[in-house]
């Protein structure tokens, strides 16, 4: 088989090796890849966003099937496109990919059918929800804009003064552009973070192992929200009771609730879950792989992963049986000093040598590029230093061996990612 792999981050080169593993593929390509993805696929150079362009490619290379790894293409509806020309592609369709698109649709969805989820408020109207804020809110509350904002247009507000300042910043200094046209108004939640990654065919549902994303820039969960510092897998706090429940009460449903309206889900579907003291509820879908969830997951999938995949395609997931290691991964993301504000890119970058021939270590690209043949860096989230170990703490400190394996003069990272299974 020839695969074409769309997007340019960690979650796509964590793709692209989990799609080199599978014996039914000899051709892999990338559009646009990055520098690590080059040593699996060959990158050629169509943005992620250039439908026709991409079906073209895929058409004159006779590929035999798309992955979308983005977001934004699933919005904008690159799957419909495929599909229109008889190309096989995995991923939702642009009305099912609403459900990461919007998160007042969303929201609306999981009230409609009593799916747990955070009360809320939606608004596309800075002056109604300004009112709403001093006369009904209780304090922290949650601002979020309702449109893509690459994992951050989410404001945690302690008071109404900083409530005040973030409608202003989403809704009237349009922050994350027209993402926040429409804001969601949501009751602050407390417990511990999870997200649940599942292949979905439109009627069943499979889950992949638990992991857990840390959103802040800084050590201790200080700073500002990232697309995301580092990831562990599995959860301690995931239990068998709960994904019991999840499976009753969120997954299934979620599944069968995108079908009720029309809007059959065919792909990933990422849930991002906090596990309250009232039980677990859904704090955010989205419809692609997490990045850098899947640098954790993926590693530890036994399962052929594009088997899965055609088994999504033509509807016969319930066939599949989805199998992990019974071990653990840890990844620390290296970034860029100054992420995710403002920070330098193009600087060289030396240690890649040291992950080869061993085993149970990555190093997924997310922000590279090559420069004149030396991979220079091209992102606020550069890398993601992936490694295995028989649990958590071997995991985690496996990562934090091979972080210091890489080096570049503005290397930034957390040195706390998985800090919370010493109290697991």
């Amino acid at each position: 088989m020839k695969v074409l792999i769309v997007g340019s981050g960690g979650r796509e080169h964590a793709i692209a090796w989990s799609v080199a593993k599978s014996p039914k593929v000899d051709k892999i390509y990338c559009a646009p890849g990055n520098a690590g993805i080059s040593e699996y696929a060959e990158c050629v150079p169509i943005g992620a966003m250039e439908f026709e362009k991409l079906a073209d490619f895929a058409e004159k290379n006779a590929v035999d099937l798309t992955v979308i790894g983005m977001d934004d293409p699933l919005v904008g509806g690159v799957v419909d496109v495929f599909e229109s020309r008889g190309l096989k592609v995995f991923g939702p369709r642009k009305n099912a990919a609403i459900l990461e698109g919007s998160k007042a649709f969303s929201k609306d969805l999981m009230k409609k059918y009593h799916i747990p989820t955070a009360a809320y408020e939606n608004f596309s109207d800075a002056e109604k929800a300004l009112k709403y804020l001093r006369e009904q809110a209780k304090f922290p509350i949650v601002l979020k804009a309702d449109g893509l904002a690459l994992g951050k247009g989410v404001l945690i507000c302690n008071n109404l003064k900083e409530a005040e300042e973030g409608v202003k910043e989403i809704m009237e200094d349009k922050k994350f552009g027209s993402a926040g046209n429409t804001m969601v108004i949501e009751e602050f939640m407390t417990g511990r973070e999870v997200s649940v990654l599942s292949f979905v065919d439109g009627k069943t549902i499979r889950t992949m192992t638990s992991a857990q994303d840390h959103k802040r820039a800084l050590d201790g969960d200080q700073g500002l929200n990232t697309g995301g510092m580092g990831t562990f897998s599995p959860s301690p706090f995931y239990t068998e009771e709960i994904d019991k429940f999840c499976q009753k009460y969120i997954y299934q449903p979620t599944v069968d609730a995108m079908a009720a309206e029309g809007r059959p889900f065919t792909g990933i579907i990422f849930f991002g879950l906090m596990l309250t003291a009232e039980g677990p509820k859904v704090l955010e879908y989205n419809a692609r792989f997490g990045d850098p969830e899947a640098q954790v997951v993926l590693p530890r999938m036994k399962t052929d992963i594009v088997e899965v995949m055609e088994a999504c395609i033509e509807g016969r997931l319930d066939e599949m049986e989805l199998e992990f290691e019974d071990n653990a991964a840890v990844c620390v993301v290296l970034a860029s000093e100054g992420y995710p504000v403002k920070y330098e890119k193009g600087i060289p970058m030396y240690g890649f040598e040291n992950f080869k021939g061993k085993d149970g270590y990555y190093c997924f690209h997310a922000g590279t590029k090559f420069q004149d043949g030396q991979i220079v860096t091209n992102g606020g989230r550069v890398l993601g230093i992936t490694a295995k170990g028989k649990d958590l703490k071997e995991a985690r400190k496996n990562a934090y061996e091979a972080t210091e394996w890489i080096q570049f003069s503005n290397k930034y990272m957390r040195h706390d990612i998985g800090k919370a299974i010493d109290e697991a």
